[in-house]
């Protein structure tokens, strides 16, 4: 019985410490398929990232509607740039023009930044940043209209829709108030290159006194709205204004 017993305890021992069966190796073909997965991995592209700074040239496939890059206009819309405005607004740069084609247009920001306090007028001119076309989900409907995102130039943002601008420039085009006075010094003195300009600046100075708020003087309204004309008309017609300090 002993001797039995002793058996038994032997084989379950022997079958407790048995080692368990070797990996079977991989063949060539497993293993090259195993290394080319590990280089594809390490060798795929990454997402194509946007450039910051100011933009030289149109986004996407549709020149003809030069928009910008969808993140520079998300920081620009996020804040208020009179400098940068000016800046593309320069004689030459290839952003596309609009003008308001209503009497009159709340300044609504769509991209959730700041809006001006003045209304968009009939006539005043913008840049494109954006387009949104109606979602109508592939159907006609009367009356669907898109969006525009657009820069005015005072360096604040609006989102009109399409009825509201036309793409043909009137005869003569509006602008929005540019506050010279929080210019930066170098933009300032860039267009104060025009004689006429800096000789209506000097005079604006002398009228508005400092005056940052409340109620001016006659004087000082006209001198200020003097400076605003030229300060566009420069830009218009070719003075280089340099690039702002910050940029979005």
């Amino acid at each position: 019985m002993r001797h039995s017993m002793a058996l038994i305890l032997l084989v379950l021992v022997g079958c407790g410490s048995s080692t368990p069966p070797a990996e079977e190796p991989k063949t060539e073909t497993q293993a090259e398929a195993a290394t080319e997965t590990k280089t594809e991995t390490a060798d795929a592209p990454k997402a194509e990232e946007e450039p910051k700074g100011i933009p030289e040239a149109c986004a996407g496939d549709d020149k003809a509607a030069c928009v910008m890059p969808k993140g520079f206009v998300k920081r620009l819309c996020n804040g208020v740039h009179p400098e940068l405005a000016l800046y593309l607004f320069q004689k030459g740069s290839p952003w596309r023009r609009a003008y308001v084609s209503a009497k009159e247009v709340a300044p609504f920001n769509g991209l959730g930044g700041p809006s001006a306090e003045e209304k968009l007028t009939l006539d005043e001119e913008l840049l494109v940043l954006s387009q949104m076309k109606a979602d109508t989900g592939g159907m006609q409907v009367s009356g669907a209209t898109g969006s525009v995102d657009v820069l005015r130039w005072d360096g604040t943002c609006a989102t009109l829709s399409t009825e509201e601008v036309r793409f043909q420039a009137p005869s003569k085009p509006k602008h929005a108030v540019i506050p010279w006075r929080i210019l930066e010094d170098a933009t300032q003195e860039a267009l104060k290159q025009n004689e006429a300009l800096a000789k209506v600046a000097t005079e604006r100075k002398k009228e508005c006194k400092g005056a940052t708020m409340g109620a001016v003087s006659a004087k000082c309204e006209k001198a200020d709205k003097a400076l605003n004309d030229l300060v566009v008309d420069a830009v218009r017609t070719g003075t280089t204004v340099p690039k702002p300090a910050k940029v979005p």
